[in-house]
């Protein structure tokens, strides 16, 4: 890619396009924490009550194996 395109090394991603990606051994995570801390101050709603989550949070999510990929690069 960096014969077409300019490219510099910059370290570690930590932020791409609002989103923050955090590379651990076991994964690449990424989530929008940040963006919606602004949503919620910005609607003055960060002193409301906390709900849980109605899913389980730690269960991986799996590829289902008998549907056929749908964005795939070849």
């Amino acid at each position: 890619m960096k014969d077409k395109f300019q490219m510099s090394l910059m370290g570690e991603l930590t932020f791409f396009l609002g989103l923050q990606v955090k590379q651990k051994p076991d994964g690449i995570f990424i989530s929008q924490d940040k963006y919606v801390a602004k949503i919620l101050m910005k609607f003055g709603l960060t002193d409301r009550k906390l709900a849980s989550t109605p899913i389980d949070t730690e269960k991986p999510l799996l590829k289902d194996p008998d549907v056929e990929d749908v964005d795939v690069h070849t």
